[in-house]
């Protein structure tokens, strides 16, 4: 992951991404530490005994390249570990420590998730490692821990600890730990449905090598319906982002302007942060000037293409609806009427499918076939608005962790032919 050049100064950097760590609850109040090394050598961390939950960017510590304090409060007390790999690996210039729930799960069973389960995941993971127990704030822990990094590992694993995983900047390092926290998080929800589906490094490739080049136009002044659907996309990221239906790294969304153009997220930016001025206007299979759209552009078009009725599309990776993906158990919404209702049958999609450019995936989603699992890559959901597709969405994922905690309770029992075929006369379902 290469990142732009930094113009957040490292206080301010600091206390967002602490801020966004402790709002998705992937840390404590007081677990958890964040650093950013500068050109002068310089290493900004958070401080000690400093509530996480209400950071400023005056609690923020600097410790000088000769050893020297600027700051409050005490820097962290795991400064030594962060200061440790940074001498091992001066490509890192940024590490962010935290004791998120689903890697400290992996971290007292002395074990690593296995991030093949996406390729996304994967690729943003880096190398994973796992370094050896020694007490917090240690000598003996910063050992251990820059020697797995100085073995080209990039996101660690601490026994009976947590996690630890660096980048070449803030921003890289918390998009890599979140995808971590969501392989892991993930790969526990799989277990529990069945045997978990990874992919091989062939499959790696497919989605790794595709590429998309649309051609570019300029367009011209926006409208007020366009404005008002680039703010509505912009909104529902967020929402999405914080209710943990999508992450930074991964997923689209888009919505339908007229019968030929539609507007959907940028590629390769993080998805809570867009703002209007990012969501990319595509127009008779043209992207907008100066903007790169998703690489999963064509696939939104040929939905759109194939059904009129269809009004926006988001690509998502919701962890328990997401753990369908990975493995062979269908996903039924014969649970509650809501979930049929705003679902009916959902479908599972081979892998690669939405990769191609000959709008195949278009088979699997409809108006009258709304949701769609896609092996080994989560979801895709579409509705006749931004609102109406996000509303699946979350029933969507709703759903399937309901199914999934269902089984710790006893015998999942669907509701009959008789209670659906109700539900479809009731509800003008076709």
């Amino acid at each position: 992951m290469h990142s732009p050049r930094p113009l957040i100064h490292p206080r301010d950097e600091i206390t967002q991404t602490m801020s966004r760590i402790y709002g998705y609850r992937m840390t404590t109040t007081s677990g958890g530490n964040l650093s950013i090394r500068d050109d002068n050598g310089d290493i900004w961390i958070s401080p000690a005994r400093v509530d996480k939950g209400n950071l400023t960017r005056n609690d923020i510590v600097c410790v000088k390249a000769d050893g020297t304090i600027d700051g409050l409060h005490p820097p962290s007390s795991e400064f030594p570990f962060h200061k440790a790999i940074y001498d091992a690996r001066p490509d890192i210039r940024a590490i962010v420590h935290a004791h998120p729930v689903a890697l400290v799960a992996f971290s007292i069973c002395q074990a690593t998730p296995n991030t093949k389960l996406f390729h996304q995941t994967h690729s943003v993971s880096g190398t994973v490692g796992f370094a050896p127990y020694a007490c917090p704030g240690s000598e003996q822990l910063g050992t251990n821990i820059a020697a797995t990094f100085a073995e080209g590992c990039d996101s660690v694993i601490l026994e009976n600890h947590g996690v630890v995983v660096g980048g070449d900047s803030l921003p890289c390092a918390f998009q890599r730990f979140e995808a971590f926290e969501f392989a892991g998080k993930t790969l526990i929800k799989a277990q529990q449905l069945g045997t978990v589906r990874y992919l091989d490094n062939d499959q790696l490739d497919i989605a790794h090598n595709r590429s998309v080049d649309l051609p570019t136009f300029e367009p011209d002044t926006a409208k007020p319906n366009e404005r008002e659907l680039r703010r509505q996309l912009c909104e529902f990221l967020r929402r999405g982002c914080r209710q943990r239906l999508l992450i930074s790294t991964e997923g689209s969304f888009s919505a339908r302007l007229d019968d030929d153009s539609f507007l959907i997220t940028p590629t390769q930016k993080d998805r809570e942060g867009l703002n209007v001025d990012d969501i990319v206007l595509v127009n008779g299979g043209r992207r907008e000037l100066g903007k790169k759209a998703s690489r999963a552009v064509l696939a939104h078009k040929a939905i759109y293409d194939s059904d009129p009725a269809i009004q926006a599309i988001v690509f998502a990776h919701p962890v328990n609806a997401t753990a369908f993906s990975v493995t062979d158990v269908v996903f039924d919404t014969r649970t509650i009427p809501e979930s049929y209702v705003f679902l009916l049958d959902v479908d599972h999609v081979p892998y690669g499918v939405q990769y191609l450019a000959d709008g195949s995936i278009a088979n699997f989603v409809s108006s009258k076939s709304p949701a769609a699992i896609l092996e080994n890559d989560g979801v895709v959901v579409a509705g006749k608005s931004i609102l109406d597709a996000f509303d699946r969405l979350e029933v969507l994922e709703a759903t399937a962790e309901a199914v999934i905690n269902a089984g710790s309770v006893g015998t999942v029992s669907v509701m009959p032919d008789a209670v659906i075929a109700e539900l479809r006369s009731a509800f003008n379902l076709g």
